[in-house]
C-alpha cells in the first residue's frame, strides 16, 4: 500500500487490486492515480491508497503480456501518428532520433519525446519513401 508519505514516480509498475493488473504511474488526476498498461494502452484510475508496488514475478508477467501484445499486432501504418515511427534498420540518422527519443522518454519529457518523433517521421518521409 502507498502511502501519503511515499510518494508516487512516474514510471513505478504498481499493482492495482481493483483491476488485478499492474501498470505504470503516470500522475494524479484528482484524488486518483493514473495508471497506464505496460507497454502502453489507455490510462485508468486507480485508488493510490490501494496501490502497492509490483512484484517481480507481476512485472514479468505484464512484461510478457506487453511484448504478445505488440507481436501479435498488425504493422503500423507509417502515416499513422498515434504510434511512434519505428526507426528503419541500419540507417544511422534513424537510429540518433531513436536514441533521442529515449533519452527523453527516461528523463519523463514528453515534449523532447514528441519533437523527436517529429523529427523521426520527417527524416523517414525525406530518405526513406520510394
Amino acid at each position: 500500500m502507498t502511502t501519503k508519505s511515499e510518494p508516487l514516480e512516474p514510471g513505478s509498475l504498481l499493482y492495482d487490486p481493483a483491476t488485478r493488473r499492474v501498470g505504470e504511474y503516470q500522475d494524479r488526476s484528482g484524488p486518483y492515480a493514473m495508471l497506464r498498461p505496460v507497454g502502453g494502452g489507455r490510462e485508468w484510475q486507480a485508488d493510490p491508497a490501494a496501490l502497492r508496488p509490483a512484484t517481480d514475478r507481476e512485472r514479468l508477467s505484464a512484461s510478457v503480456h506487453a511484448v504478445n501484445v505488440r507481436t501479435r499486432a498488425v504493422p503500423p501504418d507509417p502515416d499513422d501518428l498515434s504510434r511512434p515511427p519505428r526507426p528503419v534498420p541500419g540507417c544511422a540518422a534513424c537510429g540518433r532520433l531513436a536514441g533521442l527519443r529515449d533519452a527523453a522518454r527516461t528523463a519523463h519529457d514528453r515534449s523532447a519525446e514528441t519533437d523527436a518523433n517529429v523529427l523521426l517521421r520527417k527524416h523517414q518521409r525525406q530518405e526513406h519513401r520510394a
